[in-house]
This record gives structure tokens, sequence and C-alpha cells, in this order.
């Protein structure tokens, strides 16, 4: 259980949210009702368990987002324990949101309250198959869970070679740390049930694709118009996925700042 709230969502830049949109629909993606709260262009998107939010605003793409109520208590917490902000938006007359990078400079972003309304399809995987980690590139893992290990509070995972690679239920997200050369950025990871299947729509749908590029047993790798990539594997490179605990109050975590 995480000491930064709940997650919400990937967030990524796009400076076209309807192409980024219509290329995630196109995968088997559903789109999200989205609730009035941010000044820019804003769409989501899920499979039933990952939700993805597309932002027409620049920040550092893909940050990763939580949900912690009483924000503005929670932030002097953290500042208490050390935290900086990346940037700190808090007040009674706007929509309250906090920003922290962690060791490798990747951007998590708390927000007060959700900004979407969840999908009632409860399995809902899209033609990538089921999502079971997102990934972040660290130049030193061990240095990485400095961070991590405090916030995040459990690890479901480690595995020492060829590469350091450990994963952490962050918040209800499985959150991987990888020391591979192979991931250039934060990436997601699917477990594809049917590659005929997507083949079949990549075909159709004139996708443009890359087979086998390099990173833990990978047959290919989408990438999104904004840049966000997509591995899909046979299964899951570290064995059977543990499961991420989804319904604790945050109030109850582990390492939590208050």
């Amino acid at each position: 259980m995480s000491g930064i709230g709940r997650f919400l969502e990937v967030s990524v830049h796009s400076k076209d949210v309807v192409e980024s949109l219509l290329w995630y629909k196109t995968l088997g993606f559903a789109e999200l009702e989205t609730a009035d709260v941010y000044p820019h262009k804003y769409a989501v998107v899920s499979d039933g368990v990952l939700c993805i939010g597309i932002h027409d605003r620049e920040f550092e793409s893909p940050a990763i987002t939580f949900v912690q109520p009483d924000l503005a208590r929670h932030a002097r917490s953290m500042a208490d324990h050390g935290f900086e902000f990346s940037f700190m938006h808090l007040g009674e007359e706007r929509f309250n949101e906090i920003g922290v990078n962690d060791r490798d400079r990747h951007l998590i972003t708390i927000v007060e309250a959700r900004t979407f309304h969840g999908n009632d399809e409860d399995d809902n995987d899209s033609a990538c198959g089921t999502w079971f980690e997102l990934t972040l590139p660290v130049r030193d893992a061990m240095h990485a869970e400095q961070f991590w290990g405090p916030v995040a509070g459990s690890i479901l995972k480690m595995r020492e070679e060829p590469t350091v690679h450990m994963r952490f239920d962050a918040g209800g997200i499985a959150l991987g740390l990888s020391e591979s050369i192979a991931l250039e950025s934060p990436s997601l990871c699917f477990k594809c049930q049917d590659r005929e299947a997507l083949k079949h729509l990549i075909d159709a749908r004139g996708l443009e694709v890359k087979q086998f590029p390099g990173f833990e047993g990978a047959f290919m790798v989408l990438t999104a118009p904004e840049g966000t990539q997509l591995f899909l594997f046979d299964e899951d490179f570290l064995g059977e996925p543990i499961e991420v605990d989804e319904d604790v109050d945050p109030s109850e975590a582990e390492g939590k700042f208050d």
C-alpha cells in the first residue's frame, strides 16, 4: 500500500489528444467520462484495469498520478519528511495537485480527487492483452528503491540477474524498476494472449510496430502517437504476477506521511 495515495492513471502529454485517443481505442481501450477539472483538453482510456490520461499540456511524460484526499495536509507531511516538490497547486478555488520527482527524475503527480468516472466493465482487456506492469528505467535500482521502498511499502518481486529488476505494489499499481539499457522511458508491459488477433488488427489498421525490441524478451513494441511505448510479451518476464491490493484505504498505508 502506498504512502502517496491510490493509483489513478498513467498521465501522458499529447499535442493531439484526439489522435492519441483514437489510437488507443483502435487497440480496444475504452474511453471514460472525464470530470471538468482541467483547463486543457483531457481524455482517459482504460482496459478495465489500467487507465491512461491523455493531456494537452506539457509536463515530464509519462507521469504516474495518484489520488490522495486532504492533499494540503498530506503535502505538509511530505515536506516534513524531506520531499521537494516540482510543482504545487493548492487552494480553495482551484483543483489541488502536487508533483514530486523520484531519484531518476520520473514525475509523480498527486491529485486530491478523481478526474474521471470508472468503467463498469471489470474485465476489458485490450488487444494488447493483460497489463501487468508500468516499468521505469533507472540507473541504479537499489538507489531508486530508497525512494520507492518507503512510499510503496510492498515489494512483490526482485530479480538480480541478468539485470536488476524490482516490482512494487505502489498504491494499486504494479510498478517496476529496471536497469535494462533497452528501456528508454516509462513503459507499459502487457501479456498478450492472442498474437494472431493482434497481428490481424495491426495489419488491418496499418499500425507501426517494432519486432523484438530487446527488452526482457518482448516480441513487439507499439508506440502511441504521443510516444508512450507498449511492450508485448507471451509471459510475465518475472513469472506469474502477484495481485496488488486495490482495496486498502490510503489512510492505513505503511510508510504513510501522517
